[in-house]
């Protein structure tokens, strides 16, 4: 059972005082749409949505968040893509064929497979974009996402010298083969990621080609035709595209607006087309208020994807996990999501969200989150415990970082009162603009850290494996030679039974350590302007406006 402490009530009544509506002015955009939504005739349209802030690299190879990849997916294209319902179809390789074993892919790439500058897309371009991936040079914190194909990890890790045992060859112009070192199932599935997207090998003489619209060669449907950085990005259709017959809009353009308040109004004034997840946020406390008023235009979703916070576990006082276990129990997860959020999200006691699949049915509902309970009396006594274990009298100076964001400092706000009153314990807080916070983390520049994380694929793996000894997304310190072997064990067999098991005990040992503190689980809320067709958000809550349209109402 959860116990709720009498402090958490006191919080309650702080917390929803503490909310309140925030002025804000309209922003004009370059491509803004003229006329209205509704009653026009059908158009060729401008499609507009909030990117909330600079993407961290448009190099597939160096992306890792949602906001590279909701622009990579409307410039590249990899072999395979997702429909509405999470179903591979064909992209840049028109087939593929599998081995009896599942080991040995053949990828046979479409022949009107071609970049924005009229080349063609070759197999040469994707096993030269996966290999520069794993080249540890590159700096690829996905690179563990290609350990699936036979001598991929050793070449990343530098075990091997080079290149020439990664089995990624391309046979000839239009065909792909690749080796796995055990069945995968889901390989298809990765082969639709942003990681495993092809790069044009003008790449290999400009270091600095993804930083730059006039430099960056695109596959996919759009191509970029103006990057202001930090203010906005805007995509005109790819001619060159195969499918350039299903394209409709006009364009794509992306807007940076950090402000939540500011990004509603722009949608309001039809600045904007779509505002909200997955790139943008709508203000907590107006969501009540639009769900009611904007029936038409309101979107609410759950989605396969994971709030949490994440300790530096090498740095006094996140040494000792029973400090870790103690900051994760005294806060009120319900109460965040009730009164802070208010998005429909789900207090989470473990990593893997529900959505993901599990043996027979969703993972989550097989595996109960059950691992700890908030419980602020044994948080106190395990404070106390971690403490004197290290030799600290007293709680020592600790700042919590979040990328800028009023719904993510609301958050913090809340969690650190929470930490106040229930562990008489002080915390900072600070925001850092997205790309400095992920170099921070790379860096293990922090000491405790906002993050979240969407499924790759749909398989619990995609959560699990972030967490091996020196994963490329594994930046606690944390270690575990058991959590290691079951991963290991995981990946070895195709025994559906024997892999979710393995898994299973990953997660616990997971929360166990606790590494990370997991608040929620999300969902996705979003609108939409009446009229456009088409745009959808995935099982992971991965936003899809490539076949998107317009119909006047």
């Amino acid at each position: 059972m959860r116990t709720r402490k009498s402090a958490f009530s006191f919080i309650a009544a702080l917390l929803i005082l503490a909310i309140v509506v925030t002025g804000c002015t309209p922003k004009n955009n370059d491509g803004a749409n003229t006329g209205g939504a509704n009653g026009e005739a059908a158009e060729a349209k401008v499609f507009r949505m909030n990117m909330h802030s600079e993407p961290s690299s448009l190099d597939p190879a160096l992306m890792e968040d949602n906001v590279s990849g909701t622009i990579a997916a409307g410039i590249y294209e990899g072999l395979t893509r997702k429909d509405e319902n999470g179903q591979i179809i064909p992209g840049m390789a028109e087939k593929w064929d599998v081995s009896e074993d599942g080991l040995t892919y053949k990828f046979t790439i479409r022949k009107d497979a071609k970049w924005s500058n009229g080349a063609p897309v070759t197999a040469n371009d994707f096993e030269f974009a996966w290999k520069r991936a794993l080249d540890p040079a590159t700096g690829s914190t996905y690179a563990y996402q290609f350990y699936y194909i036979a001598g991929a990890q050793e070449y990343n890790e530098g075990t091997a010298a080079n290149a020439d045992g990664v089995a990624i060859k391309a046979l000839d112009a239009g065909t792909l083969e690749v080796k796995l070192k055990s069945p995968t199932p889901y390989f298809l599935s990765l082969t639709s990621f942003y990681t495993y997207f092809p790069t044009h090998q003008s790449a290999k003489d400009n270091d600095a080609w993804a930083a730059d619209a006039a430099t960056i060669i695109a596959n996919g449907p759009f191509k970029i035709s103006e990057w202001k950085h930090n203010t906005s990005i805007n995509l005109v259709p790819n001619e060159n595209y195969y499918a350039k017959d299903e394209i409709k809009f006009a364009g794509v353009n992306f807007t940076m607006i950090a402000d939540s308040a500011t990004e509603l109004a722009n949608y309001e004034t039809d600045a904007l087309d779509y505002t909200g997840k997955p790139t943008g946020e709508i203000p907590a406390d107006q969501v009540p208020i639009l769900k009611d008023s904007k029936k038409d235009e309101f979107y609410q979703k759950g989605i396969a994807s994971s709030y949490y916070y994440m300790f530096n576990t090498e740095e006094a006082p996140f040494k000792s996990v029973k400090v870790r276990k103690a900051l994760s129990m005294a806060i009120d997860r319900q109460l965040i999501v009730e009164n802070v959020t208010m998005a429909g999200e789900i207090p989470s006691f473990g990593f893997v969200p529900p959505g993901i699949k599990g043996l027979n049915e969703d993972f989550r509902t097989e595996v109960k989150d059950d691992y700890f309970t908030e419980n602020v009396e044994e948080a106190k006594k395990l404070l106390a415990e971690g403490l004197a274990e290290q030799n600290l009298t007293s709680f020592p100076k600790v700042t919590l970082t979040y990328n800028t964001s009023d719904g993510h400092k609301k958050i913090a706000e809340a969690i650190v009162e929470m930490w106040r009153q229930n562990l008489g314990i002080e915390v900072s807080i600070e925001n850092q603009e997205f790309p400095v916070l992920l170099k921070n983390r790379t860096d293990m520049n922090y000491q405790m850290q906002r993050a979240g994380w969407g499924a790759d694929y749909n398989d619990p793996m995609t959560y699990m494996d972030m967490f091996v000894t020196n994963g490329g997304q594994n930046k606690t310190g944390f270690a575990s030679a058991e959590y290691d072997e079951l991963i290991k064990k995981a990946y070895a067999t195709d025994d559906q039974k024997e892999r979710i098991e393995a898994m299973t005990r990953a997660e616990q040992i997971l929360m166990e350590e606790m590494p990370i503190m997991p608040i929620y689980y999300y969902s996705s809320v979003y609108m939409l302007k009446p009229g456009f067709k088409n745009i959808f958000l995935d099982y992971k809550g991965d936003i899809d406006y490539t076949r998107g349209y317009y119909e006047a109402q």
